[in-house]
């Protein structure tokens, strides 16, 4: 008989056994997962044309935003005020055909990010090296987000920093590094924004720059001289910050005429996109305003702004317009406007708004029609940033919106007592001493962000957590750019107190694609306000550089164009903000054209 095994010897066995074939389990493991998720991303793309996978981590992204610690008079409702900041914005810094992107953090003394495109599907934050690191400080402020534009016409995108506290303008030294430049510049020494876009009003071939203040440019949230820096109503409010148009001169300085051009509200500004509304070959200015009515300002010959919200129908309903993006949506070759609002069931239903031009519009007179609800994309819930962009390649414009406001305890509210103070009178709501404390409470926080996919009939239909897209941190600002150059429009996602979010898409190749990278001689040389128009198939589609759309976002400036699967474009005819007009016959599909403006 042999010796009695003790329980000790047996346990030991068991455990070598497991630890040796941990890793074998582990391998089928991962196998099972990534062979499911195969089969998940073929269906998605199946389905809907597209699958997002989202790889941060994986690319070398490696960036949390941090709130600021405003002054503690505000700590009852620290995170509420403290909710913005969290920006991304697409640029080539260097020249070198790959585009890259810039991410802000607003904590005291956090550092900025650029994240230089490797070529390799990864990407290294170089801020450091090239001097945009270090923006944030009590002192200055902190940023709130960033838009580029080559203003001195050089050939490098330089980069304008609007923060909570002082602009700043730095000039890209050909790609290698940046030089502060704000005071030669003639910026205001502080201003509370929370937008900026590059546009060239007068198209006198100089980059503009537009500025919008959120609070008054007296206030310094970190020193307060009083609480009473609140919006005097929740519907009609116009005791914000300013709203700057700065006109570029040359030699690297620009002149502050927004009041002698027309532009002189007081409504607190959260974002703003200039386009072509009306075909005068003049850029148009539309700013969506939080606590309020949205405002559009007609460019008149690059002479004087009018102010026509109301009577286009864009300006009668106050609401609390957080993006603004625009889209030819229905390949019609007009544009539509995108305003984010607040909708929250049982409490408050704002909805987006989805402005349409009405038939009959004309430069003279004007008019848009609230299309939200009937085309799907009016609940968004606590909705922030959203771009256009066509996603699946099929030639119709998507659209990616993020949202969530305060995400803490997932079990208690803040709405009810959010109610309370909006329902109270203007001295009650304008003073921050009578917000009741947030105590940890969420305010319409851990929602699901939207993908909705244009089927190109007058409906979208909301896709995104079967295309990927499950987040639930607080979204900020999203931004569209082909980062790999294969003619997919990827997406980065900036999160309040959250990761940046890096989603590649994987796109059905059966559908083709052209991107038009478009480069000013007599006009601007980032193209900003160019206008490009592709015909194919007996279908049209009308697409402008921008200098800045949606919340605190820039997409890439390169125009994409998915064209479903056809065979050939027929032309692309281009119009230069100089007036110039230009013509490509039967461009080559799925490729990138490079094109100068002709002398």
């Amino acid at each position: 008989m042999g010796q009695p095994v003790s329980k000790g010897r047996i346990f030991a066995a068991v455990l070598f056994a497991a630890l040796l074939s941990a890793p074998l389990i582990y391998r089928a493991t991962q196998a099972r997962r990534e062979g499911s998720a195969n089969r998940y991303a073929a269906k998605a793309t199946a389905a809907y044309g597209f699958y997002f996978t989202e790889c941060a981590n994986a690319s070398g992204i490696h960036f949390r935003h941090q709130a600021p610690k405003l002054d503690p008079k505000l700590n009852h409702i620290m995170e509420q005020i403290a909710s913005m900041g969290a920006a991304v914005s697409v640029v080539d810094f260097d020249r070198d055909g790959w585009p890259d992107f810039y991410v802000t953090t607003s904590g005291e003394h956090a550092r900025n990010a650029l994240y230089r495109n490797m070529h390799d599907g990864t990407f290294r934050d170089v801020a450091a090296e090239v001097g945009l690191a270090d923006i944030n400080s009590p002192e200055s402020g902190v940023s709130m987000g960033a838009v580029w534009g080559d203003y001195d016409n050089d050939g490098y995108d330089d980069v304008l920093i609007y923060k909570w506290g002082r602009p700043e303008l730095y000039h890209n030294d050909g790609g290698k590094h940046f030089t502060r430049v704000t005071e030669t510049a003639g910026l205001p020494p502080w201003v509370n924004a929370n937008t900026a876009i590059w546009f060239d009003y007068d198209d006198d071939g100089k980059l503009d720059l537009f500025l919008g203040g959120y609070y008054p440019e007296d206030v310094n949230l970190w020193r307060l001289k009083t609480t009473k820096i609140m919006p005097e109503s929740f519907e009609y409010a116009q005791n914000g910050g300013r709203k700057y148009l700065f006109h570029n001169l040359g030699g690297g300085r620009f002149e502050e005429v927004s009041a002698k051009l027309g532009i002189q509200s007081r409504r607190w500004a959260l974002a703003a996109v200039a386009a072509d509304f009306r075909d005068t070959g003049y850029p148009d200015l539309f700013i969506a305003n939080d606590y309020g009515v949205s405002e559009l300002y007609l460019n008149e010959k690059g002479k004087y702004f009018r102010e026509a919200g109301k009577e286009a129908g864009v300006g009668y309903a106050p609401k609390s317009g957080m993006t603004a993006s625009v889209g030819d949506i229905l390949n019609q070759g007009r544009y539509g406007i995108f305003v984010t609002n607040i909708s929250e069931e049982g409490v408050l239903v704002q909805g987006n708004n989805l402005w349409m031009p009405a038939p009959g519009a004309s430069a003279d007179k004007i008019k848009f029609e609230n299309v939200a609800n009937a085309m799907g994309v009016e609940l968004g819930g606590w909705s922030f940033g959203a771009q256009f962009g066509d996603l699946n390649n099929d030639g119709y414009l998507d659209l990616y919106q993020v949202n969530g406001n305060v995400s803490l305890d997932r079990d208690r509210s803040y709405w009810y007592d959010y109610s309370k103070v909006a329902g109270g009178n203007r001295a009650i709501i304008s003073d921050a001493a009578n917000w009741p404390p947030l105590k940890g409470r969420s305010l319409s926080g851990y929602q699901q962000k939207r993908v909705w996919i244009n089927d190109g009939a007058g409906q979208f239909k909301e896709v995104a957590q079967m295309v990927g897209v499950r987040d639930r941190f607080d979204g900020r600002s999203v931004a569209l750019a082909d980062f790999d150059n294969n003619g997919a429009l990827d997406a980065v996602v900036a999160n309040q107190r959250g990761p940046v979010l890096f989603y590649r898409n994987h796109v059905d190749p059966a559908n083709k694609w052209i991107e038009l990278e478009l480069t000013g001689r007599s006009s601007n040389r980032s193209a900003i306000g160019a206008d490009a128009r592709v015909f194919w198939n007996g279908q049209e589609q009308r697409q402008e550089v921008s200098g800045g759309s949606g919340f605190c976002a820039q997409n890439q400036r390169r125009l994409h164009f998915g064209l479903g699967r056809t065979s050939r474009v027929d032309r692309v005819e281009i119009h230069w903000p100089s007036g110039r007009a230009q013509t490509i016959l039967s461009p080559e599909l799925d490729k990138i054209h490079r094109v100068e403006e002709p002398e």
